[in-house]
Order: C-alpha cells, then structure tokens, then sequence
C-alpha cells in the first residue's frame, strides 16, 4: 500500500510600498521596467538597506505560526543564473533563517491534523520573463520585491490536505494584514515536492518538485495528477527522476522542466553588504502585541460564545472582516442563530452575484440586523426579506424606508388573508378535492398559489391555519 508524501514551499509577497532592499514602488500593473534601480540591479557601488516594514511582517508572520525565532539571523547569496536575474545571484536566507519549528493545525473530515513548519525565511523576488512570438521579454519591475517563504515539512499526505493547509495559511496572513495573498498577481505563489512510499517504510521515495499552479485547485489537480503518474511508474518498476516538472493547466498534465537542483548547486555564502541581524525579547515581544485574534481562535470565541455551528463558524471567520461585521451584528442583536442564517445564505449570495467582498458590499451591520428584527417579528415574508436585502445593498437605504417604499410589508391581517384565502379554495376546486382525497401535497400548492395572489406579502403561518380550517369545513 503506498501513501503521497508532500511538502509546499510557500511565496508571499509581503505588502511594502517599496522593495526589500532599495526604494523602488511595489505597485502592480505599472509599465516594464520602470520600477528598477541601480539596487535591483546589482549595479557596482551600490549598497541594499533592510526594508524594517517587511522585516517586521516577516516575523509576525512566523510568530503566528508558533515558530521558533531566531536571535540571531543573516541573508545569503544564492547563486544561479536566470535571464530575469540580472545580478546572477538572489539575497535569500540559508542556514541561518528567521524562524525555525513552527505549526499550523487544518481540519480534515473534522479531525485536526497537525502540519509542522521547518522555516519561514525573507528574500527577494526575481524578474519576469513574457515570453510571445518566438521571443522573450525580460520585466525586473518585481526584482527586489520582499518575499516570505514557508517551507512546511513532508507531513501532507493527500491533495485535499495540501488545499486545506493552503486556505488555513492564507486566512492567517490576511488576518495579519502584511499581504493580500492575490495569486493571480502572483502575490502568493505555491512550489510542492511530492514524493510516494510504500507505507511501512520510513525511507521517502524520489521526489519531484511541482511548479506553475496559479490557484489552490491547481495545487490540488497538480497533485492529483503526479500521485498518479508516480504510482504508475513505481508499479510498473520504472524509476522515478528527480526533477522539476511544471504545470498544465490547460491540458491538466505535468511535463519536465529542468533537473532538481542541490543546496551546492547554488554555492550559498553570507551576503557580505548586509550585516547580520538580532533580534532581541524586547523587539518580538512588541510584534507580539501586534498580532490579532487568528481565524481558528476566532472561530472558536464563535463556537462558544455565540452558539455559531463549527461549519457556519468556519465560515463567519474565513475573512477578518466577515468576521468583524458578523460579531457587529452579534451584539446588536441576541439571536445569532438567525444572524448566521442570513449571513451564510442571502447575504453571501449577494456578494457572491456581485463579485464583492463585504467591505465593497453597501450594507452596514446595524441596517443588517434591523432587516432582520424585521423578519423575526413577522412584517416581512422570507423572500420579501430577500428583495428587500438586495434592494438596501443597491441603494445603501435603511430597511424600514425600503419596505415603506416598494410596499413589502408582510400581510398578517386574518380578515384579508381569509378573503384570500377564500378566493384561492374557489379557483382551485381540483386541489381541495386532492386533499380531501389524502393527498397532503394539495395543502402546499394552495399555500402557493395564496402567496402569488398576495405578491409574496401574506404571513406564511397564518394562511396555511386558516387554509386548513376551511378545508376541514369544505
């Protein structure tokens, strides 16, 4: 029996308003080349400075992540060479890195599963390569940008815990605030090595490096497709290489890139225009206090707190700010039961129809649970709550002008409803014979028809009282 060991090594492009190591503009989309200097470049005499902001984002970051910080740290050369590399080398981090041992727990079929961190370390991204017609264009606005690896250890065992791992990491950067994780930028970019082993064996198989996965499905198909081909080939005893293979998404394949290279490949050696660095108790323990509630602590506060379900709680704390509104939301109305209700469904429908996340959306979380209140007292019908949401959200009113408005108030009146009522059981003589016959079914076309005669406006409860009465009497 075999099992897929695999490790991800993790890029995030921490969010500066300038470079790791120069002045230059980190803003995206900006024309080739123009965001390049003498320091990106690796011109003579010229000399790199620390970005303190990202150093800062680097070790809150490992903080988070339970990591053991190292007191004493440097940056490396690494030397290779690639055209959109123009000093031949990157200033990376080696023996030496940031932080060392951390954790990150992710949650599989409802079990907790523990996937260790080796080190989380700070270098400088390359270039970019386009290439078009037959020929390559060479783009050094990213050269310099301030990039955060974490490598986890070979603890994943399947593409469904890679994908998982992905989104737990994620979540706490962006509670964090130091990056906005947009993979189609690249702002965040995943490598995976994976290798496969017969269970019983402590010894890892051969393992190839996965390269090219612009989303966490990429991740997850890549990996997929790799545990395949590998299984193939070990059980038809061919040899495994080891090497780095690149992703197709179109094609939804793996192929060849390049022989894997060895740490004395690229001759590491201590970045002789930067000193080293210390960290000392007193700078990690005001980054520390830096550090907000996590999304797992906050989904447990949920949990207990409120009452939310672990899988809504999930959900409620997947963003810091869905967070921050729902727990608004919270104490301004007791019953979060129906706050979460209509958070997990009409709202994020809305968000998701709009493409908008909720600081776009235009709704605050007083208006939110005032439609609410609303509901819960019977003045509005579910699906005139759902108008009325939609309507709010495109006009930024408040519920009660909303309602007043289009007229969505919810018909609770018995005389009129039973005028309706009575007007239904007229017209659909086929349906109250159905039910007086046993067929329970006629009693919900008749509620229907009820709820289209009045616009969606009669009290849902009442009329099927009152329509049961008067089919007892027919």
């Amino acid at each position: 029996m075999y099992e897929s060991v695999i490790g991800l090594e993790v890029h995030v492009q921490l969010n500066t308003a300038t470079k790791l190591f120069c002045g230059c503009s980190t803003e995206f989309g900006s024309q080739p080349n123009s965001q390049a200097c003498e320091i990106c470049l690796g011109l003579p005499g010229c000399l790199p400075v620390l970005n303190q902001k990202a150093f800062v984002y680097a070790l809150k970051v490992a903080m988070a992540l339970g990591c053991r910080i190292r007191e004493f740290t440097k940056f490396d050369r690494k030397n290779y060479f690639y055209p959109d590399l123009p000093k031949n080398y990157q200033i990376s981090q080696y023996d030496l890195p940031l932080a060392e041992e951390g954790f990150l727990d992710i949650d599989i079929n409802g079990r907790s599963k523990r996937v260790n961190i080796k080190r989380v370390h700070l270098e400088e991204d390359a270039g970019k390569l386009i290439h078009s017609q037959g020929s390559s264009l060479v783009d050094l606005n990213r050269t310099g940008i301030p990039l955060l690896e974490i490598v986890s250890s070979p603890d994943i065992n399947s593409s469904q815990e890679a994908y998982e791992y992905l989104n737990s990491l994620k979540q706490i950067i962006q509670y964090l605030g130091v990056s906005s994780c947009d993979m189609e930028k690249g702002i965040l970019r995943c490598d995976a090595n994976i290798s496969i082993k017969k269970k019983e064996d402590s010894k890892l198989g051969t393992k190839t490096e996965l390269k090219n996965m612009n989303s966490f499905r990429g991740v997850r198909d890549a990996l997929d497709f790799e545990i395949k081909r590998q299984l193939k080939l070990l059980e038809s005893k061919e040899s495994i290489a080891q090497e780095t293979r690149l992703w197709d998404e179109e094609k939804q394949m793996t192929y060849p890139m390049r022989t894997k290279e060895e740490a004395q490949d690229y001759r590491y050696f201590p970045e002789p225009d930067l000193p080293p660095f210390t960290i000392d108790s007193k700078m990690q323990e005001e980054i520390r206090k830096t550090i907000p509630e996590l999304p797992q602590q906050k989904m447990k506060r949920f949990r207990e707190d409120w009452g939310v379900p672990a899988g809504r709680a999930n959900i409620l704390a997947s963003s810091i700010e869905l967070a921050d509104f729902s727990e608004k939301c919270f104490n301004l109305y007791a019953k979060a039961e129906n706050i979460t209700n209509w958070i997990c469904g009409p709202l994020l429908s809305e968000m998701n129809n709009r493409k908008q996340d909720i600081n776009q959306i235009n709704i605050t979380p007083k208006n939110f649970v005032d439609l609410i209140i609303f509901f819960d007292q019977g003045k509005l019908s579910n699906l005139n709550t759902k108008n009325a949401l939609a309507a709010m959200i495109d006009s930024g009113k408040e519920p009660g002008i909303i309602i007043q408005e289009k007229n969505l108030s919810q018909i609770s009146d018995s005389v009129k409803l039973d005028e309706i009522v009575s007007q239904v059981i007229k017209d659909n003589p086929k349906s109250v014979n159905d039910y007086l016959q046993g067929k329970e079914n006629a009693v919900m076309f008749l509620v229907g028809q009820v709820m289209r005669k009045s616009k969606s406006k009669a009290n849902p409860k009442m009329v099927r009282e009152i329509l049961l009465k008067k089919l007892k009497k027919a």
